[in-house]
């Protein structure tokens, strides 16, 4: 029976995948939570642990007995040898089985994002692991991005007229759960979008559809977005991050779209007008 550490359990990632895994009879899930687990956790098939990557005390409680891990970068974490390293190693001298990291669609050109430093480190030390990455996630538009929407109609984006290829949260989950359960994916790097690809003019036409109000696109230079957000209060590292992201985005780099979701998971991935129609009330 597998045994399973699923760190950012809350998250919008990391939270499906507990769902899922819970539902499996021959898995045994341990949910790490750096604050008291929810009371929707509590009543699942599963165990939860206090668990800190800047605390090591917290590694091996979480990890005893474990053979697989799932995890994604807390993006307040941007220094990976110091934030991450130290956990890798107790993740290598525990003799995981299996590390599922869902990194970032295109790191393997980019090595200054700290994704692409977790994928280094994670193969230096030798762990049999399954590097996901994703596009753009849907779900920044409702988080990172919604105060904008919400109380401008508009999209606060430094993106120019580049297109991205966005996928929803509950399909990286998906395929993680599916990596997780098949050996097959082990040693495997798994770039996985949503359907198409956009720009930021299209998604605020089809947020103006499903929404039935004017949503525009201002699409601010980088250094005003920087500004912008270190302003509001965001941490310096993590804004430098998304600056980097949307560099990227800028470039090119986010538009590709690939077929290795509808591969992994015998479905189609979904569409962003599915996800603003099925979140309406976030962006109100």
């Amino acid at each position: 029976m597998d045994k399973i550490l699923v760190l950012g359990s809350t998250g919008n990632i990391g939270w499906p995948v507990v769902q899922e895994l819970a539902q499996q009879q021959d898995i045994k899930v341990v949910a790490g939570t750096f604050h008291d687990a929810p009371a929707a956790m509590e009543k699942l098939n599963c165990t939860t642990v206090h668990f800190d990557f800047l605390d090591p005390t917290t590694f091996a409680p979480a990890l005893q007995g474990v053979n697989k891990l799932f995890f994604v970068r807390p993006p307040q974490l941007a220094k990976p040898q110091e934030d991450m390293l130290p956990f890798l190693k107790a993740v290598q001298s525990h003799g995981v089985g299996q590390v599922v990291f869902v990194s970032l669609m295109g790191v393997e050109k980019n090595p200054m994002v700290p994704h692409r430093k977790i994928e280094r480190m994670i193969t230096e030390l030798d762990l049999p692991h399954t590097f996901i990455r994703p596009s753009f996630f849907m779900q920044n538009l409702s988080t990172t991005h919604v105060e904008d929407i919400c109380q401008h109609h508009d999209l606060f984006i430094p993106a120019g007229h580049a297109k991205t290829s966005f996928i929803d949260t509950r399909d990286i989950a998906a395929v993680a759960v599916t990596a997780l359960r098949d050996p097959q994916y082990i040693g495997q790097a798994l770039t996985i979008t949503g359907p198409e690809a956009l720009t930021y003019d299209q998604v605020a036409q089809i947020m103006t559809k499903e929404l039935g109000e004017p949503i525009s696109y201002s699409h601010p230079s980088l250094w005003k977005f920087r500004q912008t957000m270190i302003r509001r209060g965001m941490k310096k590292d993590f804004v430098n991050v998304m600056v980097m992201l949307y560099v990227i985005t800028q470039l090119g780099n986010a538009k590709a779209t690939t077929d290795t979701l509808p591969r992994v998971m015998h479905r189609p991935a979904h569409t962003l007008a599915e996800f603003v129609h099925n979140n309406q009330a976030l962006f109100r």
